[in-house]
């Protein structure tokens, strides 16, 4: 991505000028590759985008985009050695890639936190929900125990466990799973960080459950003014949260924009893709839904061109050239940013005449 191409995105994703200054946290042609026996795996290759505080992005994507990968990333928990990370992560205009790992874990919980995928795996079967909140607090703040302990009740009075005062000596396996994702939230905001990833958060999760989740993250988010990012594969969840959505394809960013524009005006046919397979409840649908056809992608062999050619139904409009030159990632105007060989007119026909009535 070109330099001005990148600055666009980033002051995109915060809305506002770009003048106005660098975002919170700012993510500059990472590369995330996994040397293995059969080929280097190329699980995020060469992702830019930028989040500000009190601003939330959505992730999307399949299972395999590189979605998580980038997570860890930002967090520093890809095993040293295992892991060939190139580029810029930029937390508040320090770089995170380079850190020492000791210098990163002073950051983890204090200035950034995440909501694992997996409560249950995430947190130690050994310890109480309490003990493992109090530990979080003390790394970062010179206390002691009791007023560590008094700190871990207010939290999971806060994030709606009912009984704080006696829960907090339960263990995880004691929490139903809505719980377990409650106490691993308030662990995650136990410090106050200013940035907070979310993986998948309602997984797993009840409708009803699901809904209470997204209303705390939404919540503490307006209370503590963190920049929030939701990691998802779920279309839904990032319609109720995020300002901006990027949509992420074999390990690469394919479309980028506010979360309105995405829903109402896609530009990208990976995109059309997955909000054919969505459903919809807030009006009437007569066609049925459309699933994507075909796999994603090996990220050790990634097709030549486009990465979606194989899957895409309009690759071959353009010649050979989506299936031998790589599309740019580029700003098509006011800030929507895709990666795509259609033209513009062809775009709008494809999405006018064939994938809105649809929907």
């Amino acid at each position: 991505m070109s330099q001005s191409s990148e600055d666009n995105l980033a002051a995109a994703a915060a809305n506002r000028p770009a003048a106005s200054g660098a975002p919170f946290l700012r993510v500059r042609e990472l590369r995330v590759h996994f040397p293995t026996d059969d080929g280097v795996v190329k699980s995020v290759d060469n992702l830019s985008f930028s989040v500000d505080r009190g601003k939330t992005l959505g992730i999307v994507g399949e299972s395999g985009s590189g979605k998580s990968v980038t997570s860890l990333s930002i967090m520093g928990l890809h095993k040293r050695g295992t892991a060939k990370i190139t580029g810029e992560i930029l937390l508040d205009g320090q770089d995170l890639v380079d850190l020492p790992p000791d210098q990163v874990r002073q950051l983890r919980g204090k200035r950034m936190a995440m909501i694992f995928q997996d409560p249950l795996s995430a947190m130690h079967p050994f310890y109480t929900v309490g003990n493992q909140i109090v530990e979080a607090y003390r790394v970062h703040n010179k206390v002691t125990k009791a007023v560590a302990r008094k700190h871990a009740i207010d939290l999971l009075d806060r994030v709606g466990i009912p009984n704080p005062k006696s829960r907090v000596d339960d263990y995880p396996h004691q929490f139903s799973g809505g719980m377990r994702q409650r106490a691993m939230i308030a662990m995650a905001l136990s410090c106050d960080p200013e940035l907070l990833i979310a993986d998948e958060p309602t997984t797993a999760l009840d409708v009803t459950v699901q809904a209470q989740i997204l209303d705390l993250i939404r919540d503490l988010q307006a209370e503590f003014n963190s920049a929030v990012i939701i990691i998802t594969h779920d279309l839904g969840v990032v319609a109720e949260l995020a300002d901006d959505i990027m949509v992420m394809y074999a390990g690469r960013a394919v479309e980028y924009s506010t979360a309105a524009d995405i829903f109402n005006s896609p530009q990208h046919p990976y995109t059309w893709g997955l909000l054919g397979s969505m459903p919809r409840l807030d009006r009437e649908r007569t066609e049925r839904l459309q699933p994507i056809k075909g796999t994603p992608p090996s990220l050790i062999n990634v097709p030549e061109g486009c990465p979606f050619n194989p899957r895409c139904s309009y690759a071959g409009t353009n010649g050979d050239l989506s299936f031998t030159v790589r599309p740019e990632f580029r700003d098509i105007g006011g800030g929507h940013h895709i990666a795509c060989h259609l033209p513009a007119e062809e775009r709008q026909r494809i999405w006018d005449t064939e994938i809105r009535p649809k929907l």
